[in-house]
């Protein structure tokens, strides 16, 4: 039995919110205080951590947000952020994005989070596995994610990852689309 397999997921909704801001503020707000709304449409580049909190809140009310929960026992241990290009506008790098990009991608995986206790566990595989079947059972299409190269470069720090590393894509089918940064790729897989 893997570690995954002690996992379970939910969506993140009203009826889970608590169980997802408990990780986020156990995190320093995710990054600083992102609160997991740097690839909706307000991004972050403006306002507070708590309004940052109460923006993601109200796409959890509105039902403007897909998320995966990934849970050990009666706490999330990390997610997955996935939608529709209109939900998750906000992408890094995007004039090289725009570069290429001759058929947008009818999902997005956006970020990827796992609580700073159990990295290496399984909790990104857990959480990116349960979006794709949640986008499949949406009808499926085609997803883009935006992971990390981890060959050929120094270790880094897993805030660089938000998008998670290349690897974990490869490993569930995603194949490499085009460079959008150094480190960055456009991945690309069918569900």
């Amino acid at each position: 039995m893997t570690a995954e397999a002690s996992y379970r997921t939910r969506p993140l909704t009203a009826e889970t919110w608590d169980d997802f801001a408990a990780l986020v503020e156990a995190n320093n707000g995710v990054w600083g205080g992102c609160w997991c709304l740097g690839f909706h449409p307000e991004g972050v580049k403006t306002g507070t951590v708590s309004e940052h909190r109460e923006g993601k809140r109200a796409h959890v009310e509105a039902g403007t947000v897909h998320q995966i929960l990934v849970y050990e026992g009666d706490d999330v241990v990390g997610w997955c952020q996935y939608g529709a290009p209109g939900e998750l506008p906000n992408i890094k790098n995007p004039k090289r994005y725009e570069q290429g990009n001759d058929s947008p991608p009818d999902w997005r995986i956006g970020c990827i989070f796992t609580g700073s206790r159990h990295g290496g566990k399984g909790v990104a595989r857990a959480a990116v596995t349960a979006a794709l079947e949640a986008i499949k059972a949406a009808g499926g299409g085609v997803v883009e994610a935006y992971p990390e190269q981890v060959s050929g470069r120094p270790p880094q720090r897993g805030a660089y990852f938000h998008t998670g590393p290349e690897p974990l894509f490869e490993e569930l089918g995603f194949v490499r689309d085009r460079q959008i940064a150094k480190w960055r790729w456009v991945m690309r897989r069918t569900v």
